[in-house]
C-alpha cells in the first residue's frame, strides 16, 4: 500500500525536487480542504527568506490526493533556492476560480 507521509499541519518542512517542484502531502491537502484547487497561493520560507509565490497550479496524480507545485524559476533565482535546498511551507490559500468556467466548454 501507500506510504503516507505523517504531517501535523502547516508549517510544513520539505526538501525542493530536482525538477524544482515541491510536494504538499495527501494529508495537509485534506486539512486545507483544497482537494479542488487548481491554483492557490504559498507562502514559504528558506532560510532567512519569507517568500510568497502567487498562483501557482497545483499538479495531481491521478492515483493520489498529494499534490506538487513547481516553484518559478524567477523565484528560484531571486533567493538561491536550488533542488535538495530544504525550505517550510507556511501557508496555502486557495484561489476561486472567479465565476470562470473550468472544463471542457458546455455544448449548445
Amino acid at each position: 500500500m501507500g506510504r503516507g507521509i505523517k504531517t501535523n499541519g502547516l508549517p510544513y518542512r520539505t526538501r525542493v525536487y530536482i525538477n524544482n517542484q515541491v510536494l504538499i502531502p495527501s494529508s495537509i491537502i485534506k486539512a486545507l480542504g483544497i482537494e479542488k484547487s487548481l491554483f492557490v497561493n504559498v507562502v514559504i520560507r528558506h532560510g532567512n527568506s519569507v517568500i510568497r509565490i502567487n498562483r501557482v497550479k497545483l499538479l495531481r496524480n491521478r492515483r493520489a490526493l498529494s499534490r506538487q507545485f513547481t516553484i518559478p524559476r524567477e523565484i528560484r533565482e531571486t533567493f538561491n533556492i536550488m533542488p535538495l535546498d530544504e525550505i517550510e511551507i507556511m501557508h496555502i490559500e486557495p484561489i476561486e476560480s472567479g465565476g470562470h468556467y473550468v472544463g471542457s466548454a458546455p455544448r449548445n
